[in-house]
């Protein structure tokens, strides 16, 4: 059985869809309610007992490397303030796990950003998750895909059902439930961005992954796909020629942030489910309901 102590972030894109937001600052680094969203990310792969984590950046992106390192002049202003609550949040910050960041150097696609991971992870199993969603801390979606691929030796892969004029924006796949396991399904083909008229099914592949090292050599195979780019779609595609794979279909707790309708909707769910501001927060969305007439 193989324990999954690795956890790959993905955070070198650009963040287009949130300029000017994101001209001076990481996506990754906005604020979801008081926290940055590449937090949740990694409180997500800490949760499972993940304890080594590389975060694949670009240029313009060391604050997400400061965040999460200690700041000894900001922790002695809070002591001497006697804020506690805060400086001990501050120093959990930097004791999370052991995180460690490299340069994808250019944006070639999602699967040159797995790849460029190789040397790190080496011959272990290990989760990816993208920074661009966050799931709600109550979601067990990672923790059940560890626990598949830990049955089965085999990667696996999070779907879930869209509406066939949604498809053409994610990988899509092909498959057949495992008869052992509610909400698993053995993949039988795999295509990225398919027309909708073209789509295999209505299940999109969505950002967590749980995969075997010969991804690797999968992606070393894969040529450039749609945009020019190594596509990891296609490199598990690649990898299917070989090896099982297996698909966890779930249903909710996800938040796209990479679009600018769920990072709102983050913003207010998430805050909702706060003991020190949901209730507050509840009643007043209330009135702003009330007040603009929405039904």
């Amino acid at each position: 059985m193989t324990t999954v102590r690795k956890a790959v972030i993905p955070a070198a894109g650009l963040g287009t869809r949130f300029l000017p937001a994101t001209k001076a600052q990481p996506k990754e680094m906005l604020p979801v309610v008081d926290k940055p969203a590449i937090q949740y990310v990694v409180e997500e792969a800490v949760r499972v007992g993940i304890d080594d984590i590389l975060i694949i950046t670009g240029r313009g992106k060391r604050s997400l490397e400061d965040h999460f390192d200690r700041s000894i002049e900001l922790e002695q202003s809070l002591e001497a303030a006697g804020k506690y609550d805060l400086l001990s949040e501050i120093r959990r910050l930097a004791d999370l796990a052991d995180i460690h960041y490299v340069r994808q150097g250019e944006a070639l696609g999602l699967g040159h950003a797995v790849a460029v991971a190789r040397k790190h992870v080496g011959d272990e199993s290990f989760a990816v998750l993208l920074g661009d969603d966050i799931m709600d801390e109550r979601s067990t979606v990672l923790e059940e895909m560890i626990e598949a691929h830990q049955r089965h030796q085999a990667s696996v892969i999070a779907l879930k059902s869209f509406p066939r004029e949604e498809i053409s924006a994610y990988g899509c796949v092909e498959g057949d439930p495992d008869p052992a396991v509610d909400g698993l399904v053995r993949v039988r083909s795999i295509v990225e961005k398919p027309a909708p008229e073209d789509a295999p099914s209505d299940l999109a592949v969505l950002g967590r992954y749980v995969f075997t090292p010969q991804i690797f050599d999968a992606l070393r195979e894969t040529k450039p796909g749609v945009g020019g780019e190594i596509q990891l779609t296609d490199a598990i595609g690649v990898l299917l020629a070989d090896q099982p794979v297996y698909g966890f279909v779930f249903e909710s707790g996800r938040f796209d942030i990479g679009k600018k309708i769920d990072y709102l909707r983050a913003t207010v769910e998430l805050a909702l489910d706060r003991e020190d501001l949901g209730p507050d927060f509840a009643q007043f969305l209330a009135e702003v309901v009330h007040r603009r007439g929405i039904v």
